[in-house]
């Protein structure tokens, strides 16, 4: 991989051993993959957040950075705990004591303690064609595919190697040639919200497993209904990008995709996915969980919407997860009250996949998330109830 003279000092050491460190992981990569060359990254976004993650030997290693400093604009991905009210969640004291030091190491380099997985919902939003250097895998399926922006699915250290210096690999989705379909999937089933897109992009990873596919027939959804079906098809596959109709995001409009093999997605699909999803058959949980990925400010005016005069029975809770700054943009707005005044709780900076639900009591949630259905029976050992917003609330809220 060619590298400039000022890139071959950095990887001397010239620039301090931070620098070199995080230079060293960007070569390895590159000749991992063939890259002909570094490029400038315009922004990051790093996984490896949550103590329940990266645990004692993530801390050690963040902690040895902290002579360094980013580059380029970085958020971060969710933490374990909401970072101002873990002890209202129930975290141990052990895990929260360690959680917040893995915050204040990525602070000291320099990072937007800004955890979430929504980046481009609070700032850190791409224009189309920026390189970028992502590793929370809905983020990155989001931007490439949403956004038009190019980036590939890096792990945790390599999007912060990007970040200390301001650098990413030219390879992968970095080429445009890289960007074509390379299946098409036909959408003939009734999605009618949210959670059906999610439960689409589950299925379409699960059955292509990589690739670039092409859906069709989804009408003209939503963000929020994008954002799910990136999500479900990060979860499944090695799936970092889509492309829709021209009519509905013309900014990804596919071309050359006659040829690719093509898949159909039906009603009978999308309710044998649901039911799959499901490990357990219950009339209560203990708790429904709601934002992965992060809730969006529409999407908490939906869920307040259905808490409209209910009531959450007492031994269940229902908590909905996003970033701060759309939970103070909500709460602005009015609308957490109805949220609150049912019983339940609105949190920010973290989520039901990394939170120590495990440690905090919970056997059994209910979610709108095929991602979280995905990740939460392994991460928290914990059972899981599929359904929609209003299914999710029957469960907990009484009559």
């Amino acid at each position: 991989m060619y590298l400039t003279r000022e890139e071959e000092q950095i990887l001397a050491g010239e620039g301090g051993m931070v620098k070199q460190k995080a230079m060293e992981i960007l070569v390895a990569l590159g000749d991992i993959y063939s890259a002909e060359r570094l490029i400038k990254a315009e922004s990051a976004q790093i996984a490896g957040v949550s103590y329940k993650t990266i645990g004692d030997a993530g801390l050690h290693w963040l902690e040895s950075l902290s002579a360094g400093r980013v580059q380029v604009p970085t958020t971060l991905n969710p933490a374990g705990m909401d970072l101002a009210q873990w002890r209202k969640m129930g975290v141990p004291q052990d895990f929260a004591e360690k959680q917040l030091k893995i915050v204040q190491a990525y602070m000291a380099v320099g990072a937007i303690p800004a955890c979430t997985c929504t980046p481009y919902l609070v700032g850190n939003r791409p224009s189309p064609r920026q390189h970028i250097a992502w590793s929370e895998s809905s983020a990155v399926c989001y931007a490439n595919s949403v956004l038009a922006a190019y980036t590939n699915r890096e792990g945790g250290p390599s999007a912060l190697a990007s970040a200390l210096t301001g650098l990413t690999p030219y390879y992968g989705y970095h080429l445009d040639e890289n960007r074509l379909p390379t299946v098409t999937i036909e959408a003939n089933a009734n999605l009618a919200e949210e959670s059906s897109f999610s439960i689409l992009g589950w299925w379409i990873g699960r059955a292509v497993g990589m690739g670039v596919p092409y859906v069709r027939g989804l009408g003209s959804p939503t963000d929020d209904c994008l954002k799910a079906l990136a999500a479900g098809l990060a979860t499944t596959g090695s799936i970092a990008m889509f492309h829709l109709d021209s009519k509905v995001h013309p900014r990804t409009e596919a071309t050359g995709w006659a040829n690719t093999e093509k898949y159909s997605f039906t009603d009978e699909d999308l309710k044998a996915s649901s039911e799959t999803l499901t490990t357990c058959r219950v009339d209560r949980v203990d708790l429904v969980a709601f934002g992965c990925p992060h809730a969006s400010l529409c999407e908490i005016r939906k869920i307040a919407k259905l808490l409209e005069g209910r009531s959450i029975r007492r031994r269940s809770k229902l908590w909905v997860f996003t970033s701060s700054r759309i939970k103070a943009l909500a709460e602005r707005e009015g609308i957490l009250a109805p949220i609150t005044e049912a019983g339940g709780e609105v949190y920010a900076d973290t989520c039901m996949v990394v939170a120590p639900l495990e440690r905090m009591g919970f056997c059994t949630i209910a979610v709108n998330s095929a991602k979280a259905a995905t990740y939460a029976p392994t991460t928290s050992s914990v059972d899981v109830v599929f359904k929609s917003p209003k299914e999710c609330i029957e469960l907990v809220c009484s009559k």
